[in-house]
């Protein structure tokens, strides 16, 4: 059973490259945030027009699908920026500081080269959505490229916490895997 890991959100002491992109990986957790506040709220608002009032809803559930979705994509570079995605730390543990650090290396370099092609593959569907004027088959008719921006903007902030952590890394502002030497 694991405990509790012992790694810490990212630093960046003076460095100004860090310092913003923490700061605009924070601002998108915030953003990601208020999207699910407001979700809950339209959802609550579409209970009560449904069961209350024995009403219709148009809007509601779309709009609260693509509110979560948003939330998702857009709160990634928080979560990262935090060192909340699913970490196993087993083998950085075990190696000697030099080798977690290539290690820490490779595998941020191999990240950033995945959010890469997804960036690129979703900019493309978002600019696709927008060129065509594509709308959501639905009574509300969304056009399609406003759900469609957190593609790339989440996975374009997720890359840049990402290439700001390997910064981290590489300049000794932070330690690898956020873990100190054993």
């Amino acid at each position: 059973m694991a405990g509790p890991s012992s790694a810490t959100a990212t630093q960046v002491g003076n460095h100004p490259f860090l310092r913003a992109v923490a700061a605009l990986s924070t601002l998108a957790g915030w953003c990601s945030a208020a999207m699910i506040v407001v979700a809950v709220g339209i959802t609550c608002q579409m209970i009560f027009v449904r069961f209350v009032l024995n009403g219709s809803t148009v809007w509601q559930t779309e709009m609260v699908i693509y509110l979560v979705i948003g939330a998702t994509l857009v709160g990634l570079p928080y979560v990262q920026r935090l060192r909340g995605h699913v970490n196993v730390d087993l083998i950085p543990l075990a190696l000697p500081m030099r080798a977690r650090r290539a290690l820490a290396v490779l595998t941020l370099s191999l990240s950033i080269a995945i959010i890469g092609v997804m960036l690129w593959y979703g900019f493309d569907y978002w600019h696709f959505a927008w060129d065509r004027g594509w709308k959501s088959d639905t009574v509300w008719g969304v056009r399609l490229w406003i759900p469609y921006l957190a593609l790339p903007v989440g996975f374009g902030l997720l890359m840049l916490q990402l290439i700001a952590d390997l910064v981290g890394v590489l300049t000794g502002a932070e330690k690898p895997f956020g873990l100190e030497d054993n």
